[in-house]
């Protein structure tokens, strides 16, 4: 009989899942249920390092110990999820503030808003009523998920990292002691807020290689006549 492998803290697994609130999917990997929130959307790969706060803390910790291969339904309560809502996040805004911007708010609009997903509860005259608490804030979860395998792959590692805290996936290169990013001068910053973190999960020195823009033809300089 094979011995049943679970999972440990700072393992990197690969994650299939959907996500419930009041009984509706909010989130999945899955395409038959991904497909009932949108039905142009595609389903990725999702890798998380358990206990980094990948995601929300009460499935994180839940994760712990976990076997790969078997299906779980892991309860998530509000506090431990997005918290609960804010009677102060929400907020009375000038309709002017919309109009500026070539929008015009319609009561259940949800919108980004100074980089917060927000949703319009009322027009009423020149002001609008707007409510700043994430959707599932004060909305116990329910997650049903599978733990697909450990994930060993440095790149997929490395992938994962970039994408939760840089949200993008910069170019990179993996060395024998190191993982080298390359791009733009200021995202050298970014590279060095997470260097302790990378040494600590993959093993390597995360070291930052500037690429400088090229130039235009018309920015080479001519020879003097």
């Amino acid at each position: 009989m094979s011995e049943n492998i679970t999972v440990k803290k700072k393992d990197f697994i690969e994650i299939k899942y959907t996500g419930l609130a009041n009984g509706e999917i909010f989130d999945s990997n899955i395409p038959e249920d991904l497909k009932k929130i949108n039905e142009k959307a595609e389903p990725k790969k999702t890798i998380v390092a358990i206990g980094e706060g990948m995601v929300v803390y009460g499935l994180d910790k839940e994760l712990l110990d976990k076997e790969i291969g078997k299906d779980y339904e892991i309860k998530v309560p509000y506090s431990e999820a997005f918290g609960p809502r804010k009677r102060e996040l929400i907020k009375t805004i000038p309709l002017s503030a919309f109009t500026e911007n070539k929008v015009m708010p319609r009561p259940g609009m949800v919108l980004t808003l100074d980089n917060y997903l927000v949703k319009i509860l009322t027009v009423s005259g020149a002001r609008v009523i707007v409510d700043f608490n994430n959707p599932l804030a004060g909305k116990d979860l329910l997650y049903k998920l599978t733990i697909v395998q450990k994930v060993n792959d440095e790149k997929e590692k490395c992938i994962a990292l970039f994408d939760f805290f840089f949200r993008f996936s910069p170019e990179f290169e993996i060395k024998e002691k190191s993982v080298i990013v390359k791009g733009p001068k200021n995202m050298g910053l970014f590279v060095n807020a997470y260097k302790e973190k990378f040494k600590e999960l993959i093993g390597k020195e995360l070291e930052f290689e500037e690429i400088k823009p090229k130039k235009k033809h018309s920015d080479i300089e001519q020879p003097q006549k």
